[in-house]
Parts: C-alpha cells; structure tokens; sequence
C-alpha cells in the first residue's frame, strides 16, 4: 500500500475526531489501516490534547462588546461543564470544566467573561440556583430570563402522555368491539357488550382529555408570540392576561396530575414576562421612527421569517411567502427608506431572547465526545470543541455560510 503524503495526516485526524465523532481508538485503527504513522492511542491522545492547549477555553475582544448570554451546565460522569453563548451568533464564549455548580463558581465564571471585555445585557438560562446565583452577583443590573422549554417542558411532556393513552384507549375500544362480534352466545354477548361499552367511554375520556389540552397548548405558543398574527407587538399586560385565561382553562381539565404541573408555572409568570417589558420598550423606540403601519408590516415579515426556520416542508414556504408579501407591503409604503427601516426593526427583534434553547444545539455536539471517551473529558478537549464549533460555517438555516465567529466579530 501507497503511504498518503504527511501533509494530510493532520486535517485527516483533526476531521475525524471534529466532524466525525471519531473515537481515538477508532481513529487508531483507521490510521493503521491507511498506513499512516504515528498511529498509537497514546500519540494521538497527547496531540489533541497539545492542539486543546493551544487554544483559550475563553474568547476574547478587543474592545468592550454588549453581548446577552445563553448558560447552563452539562455533566461528564459528576464534573459539571459550564458553557456560555452568545445569543445571535451562538459563538461559545467559556466552556469549563469545573469542580461543581455552586454559585461562586458561576460568578468566577462570569467575572472571567468581563475581563475578556465581554458586557451582559442579559442571560436565558434554566433555574440552576448556582447560574443564576452566580450571573446576578456579577452583573446585578443586567436582565435575567427564564428559559420557557424548561417552564412548560412538564406541561408538554403532560400532552404527549395523554396522546399515547388516547391512542391506546382507541386500540383497546377496537379489541373491545372486534371481541363482541366474535361472541356467539347471548350472555357472552351482554357481558362483551357492557366491556365494550366501558372501553368506548374511557376512550372518549382520553380523547377529549387530550384534546382539550393539545388545543390549550396551541394558543399557549402563540401568545408567547412577540406579536400577534395582525403584527401588533404584544404588552406585558396583554400577555398576562392571555396566559392566564389560558393556564385557568387548562386547570379545568379533568386530570389530576395537571394542578400539580401548572403550580410552579403560576408562581413564575412574572419571570414570563420579562422579554415582553423589551418588546414594549422596543414598540416605542420604533414608533418614534416610523408609521404604525409599517412597523406591523415588518414585524410580521420578521415573525413568518422566524418561523420559517422553524417549520418543515409546505409551511416553510408558507412562511416564507408571507414573510416577502409583507416586506413587499412595506416597500410600498416607504418606497426607497425601507431598507434602512427594515433592517432597523429586524436588528432590534432578533436581540429579543426569550429562551436559551441554542445551548442545546452545543450540548449535542458536546455529548457524542463524552460518549466516545466514557465522559472521561479534558478542558483541552472542550477548548478544542469550542474552537471548532465557532469556526465552523453553518450550512442550513438564517445562519448558512456564516461561522458563530465570524457573526461575533462581523469579521471574516
């Protein structure tokens, strides 16, 4: 066999382990069936962890740069692992490999990321004690947002179940009724026909508890909307009040578990609302530039653009048509100030965060490292993970062809 040339045995070893989740012996055993040499577990192990070495576990800029964090936690065996982004570039700033949780050590975290010039608005997170502890210690003036897949991931989690018992409770009904046809004699068929009936009645029990619950949920996700499907930006008050009257309708289903799951969320409605006291403060910001009209026309451009991104198949062109007709309205209402003004408003309501759901999207790339190396992870490993990821171009979605550093920096 054709030894390949040297020149490629370290993008060769850099791609298999980075982009293709290659374990370090798997990558040994690839490397000896190339005839590449050095090939040992051993000499691969220290050169990743020399190339970890050679790069920060923290960024740095120049110069001060207002930026809102997304944080949580991981875990490799009991090690904590905590991450932080930023929430439109999604370029990780800190990833660390700590002793634990605990709220100091958040705060050093976060004191790390001001002295690398790094200045927090804001942050979404979950309700870890010791991240949230930490962040308000460091920077007390800044917001704090509380991550909604974690507040109604119970209440969703709910929704499913109730689905699948449904849908059992149908199957049941069917057994049921093809077990009555099947009876021959008269008092096996009274007594098949009253199961039948019991399971014909816990079936539509099931059905309709589901589905009152499934329709609930769906007018919970669209007043959690920062806007309205006219394109009016939605007030804490109206928020409110819609979450409320939606959370009181949900309670009235007969469910037991539902009383106990809706508990804690009533207790932090307050925390909901808190990116909607930035929608309202952006509304008037806008107002002051433009017409009303032309506010909402870009404002629903920007909401069907959104969820373009976040649909599939027919309803992402759907999206993506609403989106132009109302850019198209707009144009026609500013004639040649549109673009100024469009990329005015679509600037100010992508720094809305109400989730900070992207963090999952680092954990994922995160997690099949842990797996191959049986969560026995390094910090030079997680710096070489972070390197990667920020270098890394997009190849789908709002961000395509563009690398979280390149959107951090606005440098190639």
């Amino acid at each position: 066999m054709v030894t390949p040339p040297e020149s490629l045995f370290e993008p060769l070893i850099l791609l298999a382990r980075l982009e293709g989740n290659c374990s370090i012996p798997s990558l040994s055993a690839i490397l000896k069936r190339l005839a590449y040499r050095p090939n040992s577990i051993g000499y691969l192990s220290e050169t990743f962890q020399a190339y970890g070495a050679c790069v920060p576990s923290t960024l740095s800029v120049p110069q001060t740069q207002l930026v809102f964090y997304l944080s949580d936690e991981l875990f490799a065996l009991q090690s904590p692992i905590l991450i932080t982004l930023e929430a439109q570039s999604t370029a990780i700033l800190k990833i660390q490999l700590a002793s634990d949780r605990c709220a100091p050590t958040w705060q050093t975290h976060f004191e790390d990321l001001r002295d690398h010039h790094f200045h927090s608005i804001g942050m979404a997170s979950d309700r870890g004690v010791g991240l949230v502890a930490g962040y308000q210690a460091v920077c007390q003036d800044a917001i704090w947002v509380c991550d909604q897949f974690h507040e109604f991931q119970a209440l969703f989690k709910r929704c499913h179940l109730l689905e699948r018992q449904a849908y059992r409770a149908i199957a049941r009904e069917h057994e049921r009724a093809e077990t009555f046809y099947n009876a021959k004699s008269e008092a096996n068929l009274q007594k098949r026909l009253e199961q039948y009936e019991r399971a014909q009645q816990t079936c539509e029990q099931a059905m309709v508890k589901y589905d009152q619950l499934d329709v609930l949920l769906h007018l919970l996700r669209e007043a959690l909307h920062f806007c309205t499907d006219f394109g009016r930006l939605r007030t804490v008050a109206g928020v409110r009040s819609e979450l409320m009257a939606v959370l009181s309708l949900i309670e009235e289903i007969e469910d037991a578990k539902l009383p106990h799951i809706l508990k804690p969320i009533w207790s932090h409605l307050d925390d909901l609302l808190v990116p909607f006291k930035q929608v309202e403060s952006m509304h008037t910001e806008l107002l002051d530039l433009m017409p009303e009209s032309v506010v909402d026309a870009l404002v629903l451009a920007w909401h069907h653009d959104h969820l373009s991104h976040q649909s599939h198949g027919r309803k992402t062109h759907d999206h993506q048509r609403e989106s132009q007709q109302w850019l198209d309205f707009a144009q026609g209402l500013l004639d040649d100030q549109c673009d100024l003004f469009k990329a005015r408003v679509l600037e100010k309501l992508d720094s809305m965060v109400k989730a900070s759901s992207l963090v999952e999207m680092v954990n994922a790339l995160i997690r099949p490292f842990l797996n191959t190396c049986r969560g026995q992870i390094t910090q030079e490993t997680l710096n070489l993970i972070m390197f990667y990821h920020n270098h890394r171009r997009y190849k789908g979605g709002k961000r395509k062809g563009k690398a979280p550093i390149e959107l951090l920096t606005g440098e190639t």
